[in-house]
């Protein structure tokens, strides 16, 4: 995610009348590019299966309205088709915490903010605290409840990254120095030949990349219409067309397209859909209570490794807790000894150079975050999964915030450290 702690400062806080729960009442727009779902569907669909949304180009030039950008985000899985993340059969339970965290209050540029003056200024459309495995806060707005799905945007590049350690521990993929043409052939005479699965997943493979999101003739964007097209390998054809801009392994350029190559690493390394994966490794063995949704380049296609996932609240919060606790999942060890820690701190590129960036991680850069090893999946709009292993705190926030970036008032990650200045 670029530009993650851009935020507009100047904040008129006597205008806040809402209180954090307030519901925003969602009009049906006159465009005729929104789309409707059929009203024949079965009685016990997806709650939010009839709302009018926007289409995909409009996510990323930012151009939804508010009410239309909550429909949306809540209903991704109507933009492109997508594969299910079977859930457990037998779901964990998350119980509620003797102590409920009320009185957070967020100092951020000389200014303090309540809980209900960040979740109204960020456009914070669920939000959950999970302190020692239990629910210490947990809000909804904008009619979202429990059985909400919302997008990650790119908190699914950290989801990909997972399953390539879970992928590394059954051996699958036999080491992070493997080249990434040893997995996909078709990239054997592109730019990526020479970059191991350990540069792109540090999104160093030194292939050039413009990840500008509101730009329709930027990477980013051809890789979006790429998907669109929803024919079959378009994707990996427009990785493989790309040019070399450095050395593998010596220059980070973030790059959604480097996500991709991890998903297509993955699929030939454990010959099943990443998502099948995903539910036997993980969704099903951790108990997870709800199916998640992840698009598709195609269909039947291989997922968007950097986008497109969708899961409900509590789910996210489980996969947090699944991380935090070192990977461990129906009492097997899924990822490798120490990979969590690995994956989520700051990594050295091929000549020495420092790197803020985990494994499609982004560790906290503050020295309380750096010692308490904090760390976030991060994603466009306003989407986060934070995670402190010596606070044993989760936090997971949906915003609804209509641009890509620059939208928030308040910094997320001050939010983050003053829950847990107010959790310990």
């Amino acid at each position: 995610m670029l530009d993650r702690r851009q935020h507009f400062l100047t904040v008129v806080l006597a205008a806040l009348a809402l209180a954090a729960c307030t519901q925003t009442k969602t009009a049906v727009p006159s465009d005729s590019a929104t789309k409707l779902a059929n009203d024949s569907a079965p009685a016990n669909r997806y709650q939010h299966a009839t709302e009018p949304i926007g289409e995909l180009r409009q996510i990323y030039d930012g151009v939804l309205s508010p009410d239309m950008a909550v429909n949306t985000f809540r209903n991704i899985d109507r933009l492109l088709p997508t594969r299910t993340v079977r859930r457990s059969a037998t779901p964990t339970p998350l119980l509620r915490a003797d102590s409920q965290l009320t009185d957070v209050h967020i100092a951020d540029k000389g200014h303090r903010y309540t809980l209900d003056q960040f979740m109204e200024l960020n456009r914070v459309a669920g939000l959950l605290v999970l302190k020692d495995g239990r629910i210490a806060l947990e809000r909804y707005r904008f009619g979202n409840t429990e059985q909400s799905r919302w997008m990650s945007m790119s908190v699914a590049k950290s989801i990909t990254s997972t399953l390539v350690g879970a992928a590394l521990q059954q051996g699958f993929i036999h080491s992070l120095d493997d080249s990434v043409t040893q997995y996909v052939p078709a990239l054997a005479k592109s730019a990526y030949a020479g970059a191991s699965i350990r540069d792109v997943l540090m999104m160093a493979s030194g292939v050039q990349w413009s990840e500008t999101y509101t730009d329709s003739t930027s990477d980013r964007r051809r890789l979006l219409e790429a998907q669109i097209s929803l024919k079959p390998g378009s994707a990996m054809a427009l990785m493989a067309s790309l040019p070399r801009s450095s050395a593998p392994g010596t220059v980070n350029h973030y790059s959604t397209g480097e996500t991709q190559v991890v998903g297509e690493v993955l699929r030939a390394a454990v010959k099943m859909p990443i998502a099948t994966y995903l539910s036997d490794r993980i969704w099903s063995k951790y108990g997870m209570e709800a199916d998640a949704k992840w698009w598709l380049e195609s269909p039947e296609g291989t997922e968007i490794g950097g986008s497109g996932f969708s899961a409900t609240l509590r789910d996210y919060g489980r996969f947090g807790l699944f991380f935090l606790n070192g990977g461990v999942a129906g009492g097997e060890q899924v990822l490798p000894p120490g990979w969590t820690t690995e994956a989520s701190t700051p990594k050295l590129l091929r000549n020495g150079k420092k790197l803020d960036y985990g494994f499609l991680w982004w560790p906290g850069t503050s020295a309380a975050e750096r010692r308490d090893k904090a760390f976030t999946a991060e994603g466009i709009h306003g989407q986060f999964l934070y995670i402190n292993p010596a606070a044993n705190v989760v936090i997971v926030v949906w915003s609804a915030r209509p641009k890509p970036t620059g939208g928030a008032v308040v910094d997320e990650w001050s939010f983050f450290d003053a829950v847990v200045r107010r959790s310990r």
